[in-house]
């Protein structure tokens, strides 16, 4: 959700590539799908832009960075054990970020007050029920309700359309596969994919919802990772830029430590491709006949409910963020407080890019 408010800043506001309407849309859209919703928003707006090779590139360049330094962590991750503390102010910034975003969709898409109820409940909901599975269901049921009100809007000519099934087919086909294969040859860097690559198609909600699966998978079931490496790795990735599904390269990576450094270097990327496919080819195959299937009147008033929902969904999560930097003592929460508020005034008021923000936050920690 802190991503939505960078897209917000950088997509809408500086280099106007979208309209913030198109913005809030598409992130409502990708957030009732399973995998990682920020990545998917961006692969969104690169077909939206310049077609498949765009989103391709899109997602290439965005997970890349987060990905490589994961890889490069699990590698050093006796070193970094001791020399996390740098990043103990990012996680505050963090909340602002999302504060941020629920400004702005909070500005576009609740103006009406069905759409107020819906933010309301939703926001409600998600905080207090502690199940990633909530969050595509306040959007269905909240574009549900809307759609009823399909008679409000004007009708328009609908383009013939036809559903191109190739990319859920091959979705399932490595679903299937992949199950397969680990079970047949129980061959693990196969194993490990077919982990992520069901992870990922289970996963709504982002980056915290996986790690939580991934905790009690690879630490508290298999025992390819310890308590301590697993929360070195996810310290470090609060302080990158890019997706928070980057954390399956680390885990992926120290997984497949006992085969050396080629090893890891494979399960990095073995786990990362694994994590990122379904929501890829999930994306791929609905972005190509969306704008025709939001031409019937019922798809259209449903985003009503849907885009107030997703600004419920962010607000939540804002709320959940802050509450552990208000319970770790006075003084602690004092601090963790004034990041957060200032963060939050210096991207409303200000034009500074939010990249010098994490910066100047990294900085912070490494002089304080």
């Amino acid at each position: 959700m802190a991503h939505l408010g960078l897209f917000h800043k950088v997509l809408v506001e500086k280099r106007a590539y979208i309209s913030e309407a198109d913005l809030i849309e598409l992130n409502s859209f990708c957030n009732i799908l399973p995998g990682p919703a920020s990545t998917q928003t961006l692969i969104a707006v690169g077909y939206k832009i310049g077609g498949a090779l765009l989103a391709f590139l899109t997602l290439l360049v965005w997970m890349l960075p987060a990905t490589l330094i994961m890889i490069t962590a699990a590698l050093l991750i006796e070193y970094l054990r001791g020399s996390l503390e740098v990043a103990r102010f990012i996680q505050p910034m963090a909340v602002s970020f999302v504060a941020y975003a629920v400004v702005k969709i909070v500005r576009t898409a609740v103006t009406t007050k069905t759409a107020v109820i819906l933010f309301t409940i939703s926001t409600l909901l998600c905080y207090s029920i502690n199940y990633p599975g909530i969050f595509p269901l306040v959007l269905i049921v909240s574009g549900a309700l809307t759609a009823l009100k399909f008679n409000k809007h004007p009708k328009e000519d609908k383009l013939p359309w036809k559903i191109e099934w190739s990319n859920f087919i091959l979705y399932a086909s490595i679903f299937v596969t992949a199950a397969l294969l680990g079970h047949i040859l129980d061959y693990k860097p196969i194993r490990l994919f077919e982990n992520f690559f069901r992870n990922g198609s289970y996963i709504f909600g982002g980056g915290q919802p996986l790690s939580g699966m991934l905790y009690k998978e690879f630490v508290d079931f298999k025992g390819y990772l310890s308590k301590e490496e697993f929360t070195a790795g996810y310290a470090l990735l609060q302080a990158l830029p890019g997706p928070s599904f980057a954390f399956s390269a680390f885990v992926g990576s120290l997984s497949l430590r006992e085969l050396g450094i080629g090893g890891q270097i494979i399960g990095g990327f073995v786990a990362t491709t694994g994590i990122f496919l379904p929501g890829t080819l999930m994306i791929f195959f609905i972005i190509r006949f969306w704008d025709k299937l939001k031409k019937y009147r019922p798809v259209k008033a449903s985003l009503e409910g849907v885009n107030a929902a997703s600004g419920g969904i962010i607000l939540a999560t804002a709320m959940q963020l802050m509450q552990p930097f208000l319970s770790q003592g006075i003084e602690i929460a004092v601090v963790n407080f004034s990041i957060c508020l200032i963060t939050f005034l210096l991207l409303v008021y200000t034009k500074i890019p939010a990249p010098y923000l994490i910066i100047a936050g990294l900085l912070a920690g490494i002089l304080l």
